[in-house]
């Protein structure tokens, strides 16, 4: 029997196809769609029809997709407008807003598991009904990406499950319900609002008569394609840099530092998200003139520290902490210092840093990491992989390069065909373990000192509503 895992990204569609009973890759597919902050779902469908060959040989499947996109239908389900992506910051002023008006973050967080920022689909639907009440007034049914190309694939119905819904901003994750006063407060009204599915259910079937899983959020498909258990923290740095654990309770972190989703097995995955990830590399890369080979060459070359130049990544504004409208600072910068090999190395130190102050809202709130995984693009990064151990205080173990969300999903389609009350046991992927070298540890300090010294002098400017790190 096969399967087939489905990851609409930002930029592309990904499919893998897999040998239900063990997970092995039996074959691949991906097609590009537009990238940029909002994007018309015809394109994720078009992109998906070119894998059609593929996705025609599965015999149940399932689609992994970025959180908290905003999908609007009207009463024929024809799309109101492009969906607004979870990196558009654009309804940052509305997400203070509604947090203000519904409660405040110790409310939201007890209820919806997470204190909104401009990425949630809550904050997203206010932005609309303020600037677009046209829109918001034709907008019958709301989804999630993955929920739109679930029903176009064969869904009975708008459906979702508990992982993806939980990034809304108006499902509740620890009383497993929607909250409708937070939806109508956000878009005017209330809207038709998928059902949520169990984590195994069978929610329709294919037009080649495969099976349908119910799918879930990107970050929800990397746990499951990880095979995520209780003691495992993951370092994703992809288009945006995330930092999430598999728990047993729901968090509720009223600083809305830790957003408290559900995974998709049932329990439950606290995680941060920065919105400068891997494109910190390639925009420094870009400054150096180097391709990201090159890039990690130049940082090795230099000393840690990077001489004393210091950067802080928040080059398209920052969601950890939040602060919408901030831009990167390069501080530190003298004659002595001025080199492509200190740029290189300040840009990978302060990615890592980010990273580790993620880290560490996450252990505040109770992780308890035993090992961490490194993944997604940035983890290809010869510099990334030398320097992390060092940065985020803990042998790091980075697993063999892998489309880890797609597998996800294909793992959930198996699991829908077995219709038995775990996930499949998928064996772990090939890893390789990675320490901190003696230079590095010891100036591991001196670096987290100067980058904190930098994020915190942007405070003062701020205007998060307490919500900022």
């Amino acid at each position: 029997m096969l399967v087939a895992g489905i990851d609409s990204s930002t930029q592309s569609v990904k499919v893998l196809l897999c040998r239900a009973e063990d997970g092995t890759v039996v074959d691949a597919a991906s097609a590009p769609h537009p990238d940029g902050t909002e994007c018309h779902p015809r394109h994720w469908w078009d992109a998906l029809q070119r894998t059609r060959d593929l996705l025609e040989r599965a015999d149940a499947v399932a689609v992994a997709a970025q959180q908290h996109g905003m999908v609007a239908l009207d009463e024929d389900g024809t799309v109101v407008r492009p969906a607004l992506l979870w990196n558009d910051t654009r309804s940052a002023p509305q997400a203070r807003a509604l947090v203000e008006e519904l409660g405040g973050a110790k409310t939201w967080a007890g209820r919806a598991g997470s204190v909104p920022l401009a990425s949630f689909t809550v904050s997203k639907l206010r932005w609309m009904a303020e600037h677009e009440p046209e829109n918001a007034r034709r907008t019958a049914t709301v989804l999630l990406p993955h929920d739109w190309l679930t029903l176009r694939l064969g869904a009975a119905g708008p459906v979702t499950d508990r992982g993806d819904a939980s990034g809304t901003g108006y499902w509740s994750p620890g009383d497993g319900r929607y909250l409708p006063e937070f939806v109508r407060a956000a878009l005017g009204h209330e809207p038709v609002l998928p059902r949520v599915a169990g984590p195994a259910e069978t929610v329709g079937e294919t037009p080649w008569g495969g099976r349908l899983a119910p799918g879930t959020g990107d970050n929800m498909g990397a746990a499951l394609g990880l095979g995520l258990a209780e003691g495992d923290m993951v370092v994703s740095i992809g288009t945006s840099g995330t930092v999430f654990a598999v728990a047993p309770r729901p968090a509720a972190d009223p600083s809305g530092l830790v957003a408290g989703f559900a995974d998709a097995t049932g329990r439950y995955l606290p995680l941060v998200c920065t919105l400068n990830a891997a494109r910190v590399l390639t925009s420094a890369a870009a400054l150096v003139g180097a391709d990201l080979d090159g890039l990690s060459e130049l940082a090795l070359a230099a000393e840690p520290g990077a001489g004393g130049l210091t950067l802080l990544p928040y080059l398209d504004g920052e969601r950890t902490p939040d602060r919408p409208d901030a831009t990167g600072t390069l501080a530190g910068l003298i004659t002595s210092n001025a080199t492509r090999e200190n740029l290189a190395r300040a840009a990978v130190e302060a990615l890592l840093c980010s990273l580790a102050d993620a880290a560490g809202h996450l252990v505040a709130q109770g992780a308890r990491p035993r090992r961490t995984l490194l993944i997604g693009g940035g983890a290809r990064s010869a510099a990334v992989r030398a320097l992390a151990p060092a940065i985020l205080g803990t042998p790091v173990t980075v697993p063999e390069p892998a489309e880890y969300v797609a597998l996800g999903a294909a793992r959930q389609a198996a699991w829908a065909l077995a219709g038995t009350p775990a996930p499949p046991e998928w064996p772990a992927p090939p890893a390789t373990e990675h320490t901190a070298g003696t230079a590095a540890a010891a100036a591991v300090e001196e670096i987290r000192g100067r980058y904190a010294l930098l994020r915190d002098a942007g405070r003062p400017r701020d205007t998060t509503g307490g919500q900022g790190s």
